[in-house]
């Protein structure tokens, strides 16, 4: 998958390269100089703004001629910058599945990896309200943007931003994959009606009347 232009101009930059250097191995100071060609401060002054920002960390420390050099490492948030094809990955099992298998069956399967998926979060407590508001977090941590709202009675979950948008326009039954994994998550009766035009939008409502 092509990266953005953004991350085209940040890789080109003194700092991306060391982030691209430090993703194939651990590496000093020094040898970070070396390669790019620069002095040692011109690189420490790069790597501390690189940790604060939280994409790098010291890793350890490597013994040499001298006193022990300082190792450094990307951070697990450091990849984030890389592009990931997890998008393409599923809408071409998606595409075999649905060709392979009876539309019910593929629902059914879409059903049971839903609830694996709540099983993986510890499920809310409270009122009504309070779980729904767990539920909407959940669907943000997941990369959407959504919020909850009340309406004559109804509460709905809107969401503005689907994280599976690059998928669901062929795949439309992967709307469902995400009411299951609500409904298991707030056991809460939770019904999808999403707009699947031009933009996407989730739409979760549970009628409290």
């Amino acid at each position: 998958m092509a990266a953005t232009r953004l991350d085209n101009k940040f890789f080109a930059s003194t700092r991306g390269q060391i982030i691209l250097l430090l993703r194939r191995t651990t590496r000093t100071v020094e040898e970070l100089a070396q390669i790019l060609g620069l002095t040692d401060n011109a690189v420490r002054a790069h790597l501390a703004a690189l940790e604060r920002d939280g994409l790098i960390e010291q890793s350890g420390s490597k013994r040499g001629s001298g006193k022990p050099a300082f190792t450094y490492d990307l951070s697990a948030e450091a990849e984030s910058l890389f592009p990931k094809p997890y998008s393409v990955v599923l809408g071409s099992l998606l595409d075999v599945l649905s060709e392979e298998m009876p539309p019910q069956k593929l629902e059914n399967l879409l059903k049971a990896t839903a609830q694996r998926l709540a099983e993986a979060y510890k499920k809310p407590t409270g009122n009504i309200p309070a779980r729904l508001e767990a539920g909407t977090r959940l669907l943000n941590e997941l990369g959407g943007l959504a919020e909850l709202k009340e309406t004559e009675g109804n509460y709905i979950i809107r969401g503005f931003s689907c994280p599976l948008a690059a998928v669901v326009t062929g795949h439309p039954q992967l709307c469902k994959l995400a009411e299951t994994l609500l409904n298991e998550y707030t056991g809460l009766p939770l019904q999808e009606n999403c707009e699947r035009n031009d933009r996407l939008n989730c739409t979760f409502i549970l009628n409290n009347k």
